[in-house]
């Protein structure tokens, strides 16, 4: 089971030059995304007047979200294996492929670029408002957290998939747009009813700028448990006993 591979890391990796470096490449590829993600959803409002979402407003978030994303996957992929999410560090780590040391520097490059980013953007924009996540009418927590679950094990499937795989071949090289692709269909899908993150550090931002908790625990444990899922099935089932690298020599 990919659980039983699961390492702490040795207490000199925290401070390791390569770490640092890794983490920095994932608070940089953060910042990339969380700033054309949400900015383009609060360019979206400031053209329609704090209109309501419209399906073409969904249609941009969804390309922006996966434009940003193919990107900042392929900054910072020879560094740090460009996670840019925690729920995908998450899975990483889940199936013996990154040292839960190595993921908590992630966690915290992560988190911090997402409210680097909000700031940069409220700054910029004159201190126009961040848009916290919401639910939305008629959702309740628990079918937002089925969302996230089902939508971030998506996401680290295709992330297992297309990237850490080591049987992946030539398959790798498309991996950013892959994983691009699979967040902007998900927001297509879940983004008029919780705001379709899968992503912790793509709430945590808004939220620490606006100070808005209401159901923020949702976009933690959901992604959480579907990466965690993505990582248990897809290690065991396919990838088994061939031989592990830690990341991000294989991502």
């Amino acid at each position: 089971m990919p659980i039983s591979r699961m390492a702490v890391g040795s207490p000199g990796e925290a401070s390791h030059p390569d770490a640092l470096k890794a983490a920095l490449s994932e608070f940089i590829s953060v910042i990339i995304f969380v700033f054309a993600g949400q900015g383009s959803g609060m360019a979206f409002s400031k053209i329609t007047n704090n209109g309501p979402t419209t399906p073409t407003g969904l249609i941009a978030a969804s390309l922006a979200h996966s434009f940003a994303l193919i990107v900042a996957i392929s900054v910072g992929a020879n560094i740090s294996g460009g996670h840019v999410n925690p729920a995908v560090t998450f899975g990483a780590f889940v199936g013996g492929h990154i040292t839960l040391l190595r993921a908590i520097l992630y966690w915290i490059g992560q988190l911090f670029g997402s409210v680097v980013a909000c700031w940069l953007l409220q700054f910029a924009t004159g201190g126009m408002e961040i848009s916290a996540f919401a639910l939305s009418s008629g959702i309740t927590s628990w079918n937002a957290l089925v969302f996230e679950i089902v939508m971030t094990f998506g996401l680290v499937y295709t992330v297992y998939a297309t990237a850490i795989d080591p049987k992946k071949g030539n398959l790798g090289i498309i991996a950013p747009i892959a994983i691009g692709l699979i967040v902007g269909a998900n927001i297509l899908v879940g983004g008029a009813f919780d705001g379709a993150s899968m992503n912790p550090a793509v709430t945590f931002g808004p939220a620490v700028i606006t100070w808005t908790w209401t159901h923020h625990w949702v976009y933690w444990l959901g992604p959480f448990i579907g990466a965690a899922l993505a990582a248990i099935i897809y290690d065991h089932i396919y990838i088994g006993d061939y031989p592990h690298h830690q990341l991000p020599n294989d991502y």
